[in-house]
């Protein structure tokens, strides 16, 4: 069987994944692109990029909708992208969305994580990222706060939190978030963000592990783990703690671990750290779609104290 053969069967089976996750998408690169108000030539590319990428079923709905809409509207707008031609296509791709076939497809958390990809993808569309767009990914951030727990959610979340602590962003920064970002993007379905440069980004600016921000702890038959060094206590107490708690503590994380504490050691920069291997392990884990929750200390002794 050629390889093109087994592609197309492998489609036969992943139509309406394909389809859902390319409008998601759409949807978080419209809103990402938006998100400083200022839509230039190089955002413009990308999301020609995005429908010239999905011609091929511009006969077949939902396409046949949508990319006939963005080619007017750029074609109406010499090129450019008003505001209201935004409305527009996103008020389609809502409406396509709003359907019972997509809604029972995919549920609330699949569809806004494939959107929070898109945005991504949207902010850094030209390979710039200032802070009217991270404030805007704030904002969608804290409206979506039923994604804690969801990977990469509160790695994003927590990450913001930390780069805007000192009401700064540098450009160092900025760039950490391009780096971290650029993770959640598939460079192969763009036009502008190339793995070359990425590839430099990431050596440059690089993390092992970044924790919830104030989470939701529950103890009750709950796996708790523990990394690091502790600011208040051994890692044996910490264990009787769980366990008086009615929670079970491991010393290693499996697919079984619902939280990882990240222990503080006086650290006020804990989401830059690097952690080590239960991190990295329970990321990977995450990404396989286990849903650990990575915990800093002290969120973990606020819970306790309560």
């Amino acid at each position: 069987m050629s390889k093109f053969k087994e592609i197309e069967d492998y489609r036969m089976f992943t139509s309406k994944a394909e389809l859902h996750k390319s409008i998601n998408s759409l949807i978080g690169i419209i809103q990402g692109i938006r998100f400083d108000n200022v839509t230039n030539e190089h955002e413009i590319a990308e999301l020609i990029h995005w429908c010239n990428l999905h011609r091929r079923f511009q006969k077949s709905s939902p396409f046949s909708e949508i990319i006939p809409i963005i080619d007017y509207a750029l074609e109406y707008n010499d090129g450019k992208l008003d505001s209201e031609s935004i409305e527009d296509i996103l008020w389609l791709c809502s409406r396509i969305e709003g359907k019972a076939e997509f809604q029972k497809y995919y549920d609330l958390i699949t569809s806004s994580i494939q959107q929070l990809h898109g945005i991504l993808h949207g902010v850094l569309a030209d390979n710039v990222l200032n802070e009217a767009e991270i404030e805007q990914l704030c904002s969608w951030i804290d409206d979506h706060d039923f994604l804690k727990g969801t990977y990469p959610f509160d790695e994003i979340h927590s990450l913001l939190v930390s780069v805007k602590q000192d009401g700064i962003i540098s450009d160092d920064e900025k760039n950490l978030l391009k780096a971290f970002f650029a993770n959640f993007v598939d460079v192969r379905a763009s036009h502008n963000i190339h793995e070359s440069e990425i590839r430099v980004l990431k050596r440059r600016y690089s993390l092992s592990g970044i924790c919830a921000v104030c989470p939701e702890i529950t103890f009750e038959n709950k796996v708790f783990s523990f990394t690091g060094a502790s600011t208040r206590a051994t890692r044996s107490e910490i264990a009787k703690i769980i366990q008086n708690l009615g929670g079970i503590f491991s010393n290693n994380v499996t697919k079984d671990t619902n939280y990882l504490i990240v222990g503080g050691d006086g650290n006020p920069c804990w989401a830059f750290a690097c952690y080590g291997r239960k991190v990295e392990k329970a990321i990977e884990l995450r990404k396989k779609g286990t849903p650990i929750i990575i915990v800093h200390e002290n969120d973990f002794w606020d819970e306790v104290a309560i």
